[in-house]
């Protein structure tokens, strides 16, 4: 009978596989800071496209449940799979334009970690909050940088912030 013996995973060793990127402990570039960080582009899946879809990680930490920033792609979902904790994710109705925020129609939802779900073209969003102390590492896939070429930040005045209740 053959034998095989594991080995550790290293970038060179399963280079001729394929590649990897931890998800949970990312020491990946990213942008941002605590509490979010978003470590962009951590995995690309070529999917016969011209721009190949791209993994990242999103990491929220425990901070104040305020909505005061709100971003939106245009021409593409957002996939999301919270995976160590739930989150609690704002979303908005897309607008005709950037500057039409839809403050009065915002919803947050509580999501268990573990349950993908998508985020439609255009749909008001920004990293999510942690209903709880520990923070959450989120899988995001969009087209490879998305967070460049395709998304309007939008960072509210203060007299539109905008409390969550639990």
């Amino acid at each position: 009978m053959r034998t095989v013996k594991v080995e550790q995973l290293s970038l060179e060793a399963f280079k001729p596989f394929g590649t990897f990127s931890n998800l949970i402990n990312p020491t990946d570039e990213k942008l941002g800071a605590a509490p979010v960080e978003f470590f962009r582009d951590q995995l690309q899946l070529d999917v016969r496209g011209d721009i190949p879809l791209s993994y990242s990680c999103c990491r929220v930490e425990k901070r104040e449940l305020i909505i005061d920033i709100l971003e939106y792609h245009s021409s593409c979902a957002e996939v999301n799979i919270p995976l160590d904790n739930d989150i609690l994710l704002q979303v908005g109705p897309a607008t005709a334009s950037e500057d039409d925020i839809p403050l009065d129609k915002m919803r947050v939802f509580y999501i268990p970690r573990g349950t993908v779900f998508t985020i439609k073209p255009g749909v008001w969003h920004w990293g999510p909050f942690t209903p709880n102390d520990r923070p959450a590492n989120i899988l995001v896939n969009l087209p490879e940088r998305t967070y460049a070429n395709d998304c309007v930040v939008k960072n509210l005045k203060e007299e539109d912030y905008i409390k969550i209740e639990m």
